[in-house]
């Protein structure tokens, strides 16, 4: 494939990339003092519940609630959770579950599930003493459904309307495709879960990366990254994140669980409003999710008349060319790595929903079938695979050049 050369354009990809995955140096360490998270606890019953933290020093932290399903969320500063039982617990009383992690540099989240409706009766900070750690204290008490809802609406009140969420696309003429590469979940939602261990946001940032890192190398890509590190980032983040980058290919990276330990091989979806199969709507819904189990609202789509019009006709094109490359994609990995039963399929994934980006989302392989958690966590197998991408890639934009497509 000839594509005009951008060497110093390989090279600042390169550069941010490294820097990116690189972390803070040793003089900005130096000058960071996190906050530890040592232990937490739930204590009380159905008509009163304590959530409690120990922390190494106080914070300044935020405490609102959400419906849909019932939470309380608690905003900190970054912190660092050294927990038994990777980023969830269970609960008690009014608390069925709790899970915790970044949702942004910078920034922890706390999700607390509730058995019912309550009202924040108490939120404080007791302040190290004694040799005792500081501790974050959030007391719930039982409460009518009215007035939990009331809790909610007064705190979706508080909110500005979001600013500059959706980036107007306009489309590069520069002779250089831009790739977003978009691993899925990360900080406080872990996704899959293997039994043998294996996070699924850990198993698609390396693979992301090992990704990102061959197709930087190659003359005539840019590629970016939604996210390099244990952050969460929400799903409509992820795609007016492609649409600011302008971006020509995204590709979502996941990993599949499912009850049959039996079922493997890798799958890709494109966006459809009507899912292929049953499991492919099982699946777009538990992914949707990701937003939700992250303690973030969901709002409406508001999209109407002429813009309905306008970007339907842009969506068909866009997903013309998603299924072009899906299927370029599915025959690449065939010929190095095992396929699932049904290797191409269609569902309503919100993270695809870019009207103006071709968009997939590829499912490596799954995580509670033995044999593929072993090859997700594989160099060797994640060399082949990431091969397969690049394959694909290379073929996509051949063709898109050779019709004299933008």
């Amino acid at each position: 494939m000839n594509r005009p050369k951008r060497r110093f354009a390989r090279y600042a990809v390169l550069a941010a990339f490294l820097a990116a995955v690189a972390g803070p140096t040793a003089a900005e360490s130096q000058t960071i003092a996190p906050i530890d998270a040592l232990a937490v606890r739930v204590a009380g019953d159905g008509q009163r519940t304590r959530f409690v933290a120990d922390l190494t020093g106080s914070v300044d932290f935020s405490v609102f609630t959400l419906a849909d399903p019932s939470r309380v969320v608690i905003d900190l500063p970054e912190v660092r959770f050294s927990l038994a039982g990777g980023s969830a617990g269970e609960g008690r009383g009014l608390i069925s579950a709790y899970r915790y992690g970044l949702i942004s540099r910078g920034k922890s989240r706390i999700v607390l599930d509730l058995a019912g409706p309550v009202t924040v009766d108490k939120t404080f900070i007791l302040p190290a003493a004694e040799g005792q750690p500081a501790r974050l204290v959030v007391d719930l008490v039982a409460a009518t459904e009215v007035a939990f809802m009331a809790e909610v609406a007064n705190f979706r009140a508080s909110l500005a309307p979001p600013v500059g969420d959706d980036p107007a696309y306009v489309a590069g003429n520069d002779g250089v495709a831009t790739i977003v590469i978009d691993p899925g979940h990360g900080g406080i939602d872990s996704g899959a879960v293997s039994p043998w261990g294996t996070l699924e946001k850990d198993v698609v940032l390396e693979f992301a990366r090992a990704l990102a890192a061959k197709l930087g190398e190659t003359d005539g890509y840019e590629v970016r990254l939604t996210r390099a590190d244990d952050t969460f980032i929400g799903l409509s983040d992820r795609v007016s994140f492609a649409r600011a980058e302008r971006a020509d290919l995204f590709i979502s990276i996941h990993a599949d669980s499912f009850s049959a330990a039996g079922v493997r091989g890798a799958s890709v979806y494109t966006l459809s409003e009507r899912p292929s199969t049953m499991r492919a709507a099982e699946l777009a819904e538990a992914e949707n999710r990701s937003d939700i189990v992250a303690g973030f609202a969901i709002e409406e789509d508001t999209e109407s008349g002429v813009a309905d019009i306008l970007l339907d006709l842009a969506r068909r094109e866009t997903m013309n060319f998603s299924n072009a490359f899906a299927r370029n994609l599915v025959e690449e990995f065939g010929e190095r790595v095992l396929l699932h039963r049904i290797p191409l399929q269609e569902a309503g994934f919100r993270v695809l929903m870019a009207p103006d980006i071709p968009s997939v989302l590829v499912e490596v392989g799954f995580l509670s079938n033995r044999e593929d958690d072993r090859l997700l966590n594989s160099t060797d197998w994640r060399d082949r695979a990431t091969d397969s991408v690049v394959a694909a890639v290379d073929e996509f934009f051949r063709v898109r050049l050779a019709r004299g497509v933008d």
